[in-house]
């Protein structure tokens, strides 16, 4: 039986104030309702030392291989930003949050570049790149010839086109701020390094809609008996001053920015969600959406026509005039109907590729084939040729040459995956190459290596004379990591390792410089040795630094990390990253307070489910707001213990949620227990988003933890009624699953302190604040011991150095008074 411990109205009225200057238990009863009398405004709080320096340090560049892999670019990065950024203006529309002042995305979905540099592959020093005085930027792009470099200058009156020049290092302003990158970044290189295709904002657009105006009548939606359900989104439209909004900010002007001469107009202003360039050059691929909007959906599934126009804007071949799609069924498998996925093929001059389900999109109809796979080649005029047919999901396609392309599938209900070997110049059903379960990291494949083809696309990197093909992967052992580079025989299937990361070290690959995979740009770490980049050539086993990025937290170095292992009472193999403070001795010190911080996962094969990777070659530094931070004031953090929902033999995994998730909780505790690491009455639960949730559910169906805290999550899976996470079934067809997964439920059963944490302005689908909001209020009417933090502006990921340095205040404050300072448990 679980212990209920209900708290008098004094406890309840404590926990909602801020803390104190000391822990609450140690105040009086008076002093206690002084403070609830009279409590200053509360203001954002720094974290203890030494986590505020850490949060302050730069992080290191981020590398990119030039197209013609002649040269590094290195890309300075700015730091947490501060609240004031995100506090800009914000709106809301159609599934985006865009920044209104340069028609970009929000702050809080970019982050800004402020600096680069450019070095060569031949042991030279990096040059930086002269910009203006306090530049930021987003978006650089590599030109297909390797000798330029786009970005988006953000200007106070919005984003301009920039170029830097490699060979001379210098940059210039190529348009003024009239980059439209509300629904992408808005440039697209010409195949011949020529210009830029830039989606603009139209001359004279003007001021913005007033929609400040009182409304001219009430706000009406109906559905006439027509089924339409539809998972939880965010950032909707929501009236006809958002649909006035909507179209002032995504209508755009296409226009071709050559990078010496003036700029062309193509066609009409439309409302583009996507243009695209064909490879060669010739012809424009568009989505453009068109009314009537919808305010159940995002704007990718508004009524669109995909069309195909010269380079004058003429229409030269309609792809599809796409219907509103507010009713695809809620399960993960199913698609809309008619033409999807619309794209060029990348290794030809302008073939039109797309899929079509051969199912109604529905996965519940049985048929032998789900999508097909069509192609047409302009001039557009004639009739689509099938490529391959799938008895899958269609997944991706990634392109070679006429006799050679990778087309993938995917089945989330049985999590299993197909890559196909197909020859587009002779279509047929192709040689499935590949048949497995996707969530098996022991034997993955890997992916196809790709390379740039000279016009900017991604095709197969082939070697030994084009009758193989190159493909890397992760490696996934249970000793750890260990990424390779491997040669795959297109006739037999056969694959040959060329490369391997050595033991005690992760390298993975960033570009190969030679056909045959002997010389390689790598990004190599190690336990003790942040991640660089290096030349390596494989003949003569040489490696050559191209960076020197220093530790950027030299104050966790000598922490401990260990993979244990352990077995969850049913048997299933269970496993989670140790994490013991810089100086710790089991023997002197003895068992030591601990935070547990997990994310559940849904699993149909046990087998897989319990597959470990240990990460003793990585080097691992916290950053955000990452809870590894506690690691400094005195905690021991098992992170990411496993915490399997595993369904067999067609058995829905969440059916029995709450007893694989205690069970899997009491197999860690009892592991770092019996240890000599961590203390029984001293262990806390953590978690962000689903990991929130798990945490709630913990606290409220066993008495394992003595706190937790949870961070963005959702409660109340009413709210979500049409499935969730893994979650297919609606709440129609499994309410009891629905309502026993929901800890909002068992509220009056959390007799754990909780700390609750959650941004203003969540976007993630399902986790809306007010899932906290009414989770806090259930608790708090039940006398439960809670504390809810709204950190304005922030998303679902926190972003603001305030917001972040605060998060981790309250974390470390929480866990002091509740769990490291606690006395046994009664």
């Amino acid at each position: 039986m679980r212990r209920r411990h209900w708290m008098n109205g004094l406890s309840a009225l404590a926990v909602m104030t801020a803390f104190p200057a000391m822990a609450l238990a140690a105040m009086a009863p008076s002093a206690v309702l002084a403070q609830a009398a009279a409590t200053d405004p509360v203001v954002y709080q720094q974290p203890p030392a030494p986590i505020a320096q850490i949060l302050d340090t730069l992080p290191s560049p981020a590398p990119s291989l030039s197209p013609d892999s002649d040269t590094l670019a290195l890309f300075d990065r700015s730091n947490l930003p501060p609240i004031s950024e995100l506090a800009e203006p914000m709106l809301r529309l159609g599934g985006y949050r865009i920044n209104p002042r340069n028609t970009g995305p929000a702050n809080s979905r970019v982050s800004w570049l402020t600096g680069l540099s450019l070095k060569g592959l031949d042991g030279a020093e990096a040059e930086a790149v002269a910009l203006p005085e306090g530049a930021r930027f987003t978006s650089p792009s590599w030109s297909p010839d390797g000798n330029g470099i786009a970005l988006l200058m953000d200007e106070p009156e919005g984003l301009a086109l920039w170029v830097v020049d490699v060979d001379s290092r210098e940059a210039r302003r190529l348009t003024a701020p009239v980059i439209n990158a509300a629904a992408g970044t808005g440039i697209d290189w010409l195949p011949d390094s020529s210009g830029l295709l830039v989606r603009a904002i139209p001359e004279g657009r003007g001021a913005a809609p007033d929609v400040t105006r009182p409304p001219s009548g009430p706000i009406v939606e109906e559905s006439m008996g027509r089924a339409a359900p539809v998972r939880t989104y965010q950032d909707l439209l929501s009236s006809p001053g958002d649909e006035a909004l909507f179209d002032h900010y995504f209508t755009s002007q296409l226009m071709l920015v050559p990078l010496d001469g003036p700029a062309k107009r193509i066609g009409q202003p439309g409302v583009i969600l996507d243009a695209s360039l064909s490879p060669d050059g010739r012809f424009i691929l568009q989505t453009v959406a068109k009314r009537p909007y919808s305010y159940v959906v995002p704007a990718r599934l508004f009524p669109a026509d995909v069309v195909v126009t010269d380079l004058n804007g003429q229409p030269v071949h309609r792809v599809a005039d796409l219907p509103l799609r507010d009713n695809v069924p809620t399960p993960f498998d199913a698609v809309p109907t008619g033409p999807r996925s619309v794209q060029w093929r990348a290794d030809a001059d302008a073939t039109l590729v797309w899929v079509e389900a051969l199912d109604g999109g529905d996965p519940a109809n049985e048929v032998a084939a789900r999508d097909r796979v069509l192609m047409l080649d302009a001039p557009f005029s004639g009739s689509p040729t099938t490529l391959i047919d799938l008895p899958e999901r269609y997944a991706g396609i990634q392109w070679g040459r006429d006799d050679v392309a990778l087309v993938n599938t995917r089945w989330f209900n049985t999590r299993h995956e197909m890559r196909f070997v197909v020859d587009p110049s002779n279509p047929g059903e192709g040689r499935k190459l590949i048949d497995r379960n996707y969530q098996d990291r022991y034997n993955d494949p890997g992916s196809p290596v790709m390379e740039d083809n000279g016009r900017g696309r991604a095709v197969i990197q082939f070697a030994n004379n084009g009758s193989a093909m190159l493909m890397s992967g992760q490696g996934a052992t249970r000793e750890g990591a260990y990424p390779f580079l491997a040669a795959v025989d297109l006739g037999t299937g056969e694959q040959t390792e060329l490369w391997r990361s050595a033991p005690g070290e992760y390298e993975t690959l960033v570009g190969i410089l030679d056909d045959e995979g002997t010389r390689l740009v790598t990004r190599r770490e190690t336990l003790t040795e942040p991640a660089n980049i290096q030349l390596r050539d494989l003949s003569d086993g040489s490696r050559t630094a191209l960076t020197a990025f220093p530790d950027p937290a030299p104050q966790l170095a000598n922490v401990t990390r260990q993979l244990i292992t352990y077995e969850r009472a049913d048997g299933v193999q269970l496993s989670g990253t140790l994490y013991l403070p810089a100086g710790y001795d089991k023997d002197r010190d003895g068992p030591l307070p601990l935070i547990m911080w997990a994310y559940p996962a849904e699993f149909t094969d046990a087998s897989v489910a319990g597959q470990v990777v240990d990460t003793g070659n990585r080097f691992v530094r916290p950053g955000g707001s990452s809870h590894l931070f506690l690691l400094t004031q005195g905690y021991a953090i098992l992170d990411n213990p496993s915490m399997p929902i595993i369904g067999v033999d067609g058995a829905e995994p969440n059916d029995t949620y709450i007893e694989q998730l205690s069970a899997s909780a009491s197999a860690a505790i009892d592991a770092v227990v019996e240890m000599g690491v961590a203390d029984r009455d001293r262990i806390a639960v953590g978690g962000h988003s689903y990991g929130a949730f798990m945490t709630a559910n913990l606290l409220a169906h066993t008495d394992l933890f003595r706190t937790g805290i949870a961070r963005s999550g959702a409660y109340n899976r009413t709210l979500t009624p049409f499935g969730f996470q893994a979650e297919q079934r609606t709440y129609w067809q499994a309410g009891d699953t629905y309502t026993e997964m929901s800890p909002f439920t068992y509220a009056d059963q959390v007799n754990e302190p909780i700390l609750l944490i959650h941004g203003e302005a969540d976007d993630n689908s399902g986790t809306f604040p007010v899932q906290s909001e009414r989770f806090y209020a259930a608790l708090k009417g039940h006398g439960a011991t809670v504390r809810y933090v709204v950190l304005p502006l922030e998303a679902h990921g926190y972003r603001a150095r305030e917001s972040v340095g605060h998060t981790l205040w309250e974390m470390t404050r929480w866990l002091d008074q509740y769990v490291k300072n606690a006395g046994p448990r009664e």
